[in-house]
């Protein structure tokens, strides 16, 4: 938009919030003490703007050469396997959302393997790529999204057996289909939650909340201060 469509929309604006407020119980314009806001694209005046929360993010500083390596590491492996995660987190809920419409139960059935089948020939060549450490931060971003883990559901979209069998053969690779995400007790799930706000203010990734509750801000302070006692 160029300069004077700017002056002029900014015009419009001015005059119907005048004619606005002077239509408020018959009021002079002067004794209205609020501000209203109109805010573009909207038709309805506000006295407020909600803004997204915003985080302002330090320099990383790390003790040593090692947690430094570690850090970026990790940061390499939740970048590539958070867009499975979110992902799943969608598919679930247009399961949800659609199951709800059905109500017979042979149906809903039906729809699930369906569904199901279709969300496991979705990952299935990407996940094989996976390495084990990529899959277990798989398994834990799946729970920051959903708020179940993995074996949960599993359990729920299959059955007991699957679920079972599903955790078995994760075992042999030495993860763990049952891991919850954490960053409250977790150091490396808070590492995780950083590399990911981080991600998001960047654009790098397409921001989706978590479903667990809990205070990033909260947790950077908690865990700032650790790393910050390891420096001295």
């Amino acid at each position: 938009m160029d300069s004077m469509k700017k002056i002029i929309l900014f015009i419009v604006f001015l005059t119907i919030s005048i004619y606005g407020f002077s239509q408020i119980e018959d009021q002079p314009l002067d004794s209205v003490t609020e501000k209203m806001i109109m805010v573009e694209g909207d038709s309805v005046f506000q006295s407020t703007i909600a803004l997204n929360e915003v985080y302002l993010f330090g320099k990383l500083k790390f003790p040593d050469y090692k947690s430094k390596l570690r850090y970026y590491i990790l940061r390499r492996k939740t970048l590539k396997v958070y867009p499975y995660a979110k992902l799943a987190a969608e598919r679930l809920v247009e399961l949800n959302d659609s199951i709800v419409q059905i109500k017979r139960k042979s149906k809903r059935k039906k729809y699930t393997r369906k569904v199901q089948k279709y969300i496991e020939e979705e990952f299935a060549e990407e996940l094989k790529k996976l390495t084990r450490t990529e899959g277990q931060i798989l398994v834990k971003l799946i729970h920051r999204q959903t708020g179940s883990t993995a074996f949960s559901l599993v359990k729920e979209l299959r059955s007991g057996w699957r679920a079972f069998w599903y955790s078995t053969t994760a075992k042999m690779f030495s993860i763990s289909l049952k891991e919850e995400f954490n960053p409250r007790i977790v150091h490396e799930d808070y590492l995780i939650e950083d590399i990911l706000q981080r991600a998001f203010t960047a654009d790098r990734l397409v921001r989706q909340a978590t479903v667990l509750d809990y205070d990033y801000a909260a947790l950077n302070n908690k865990w700032g201060n650790v790393d910050k006692k390891k420096e001295k």
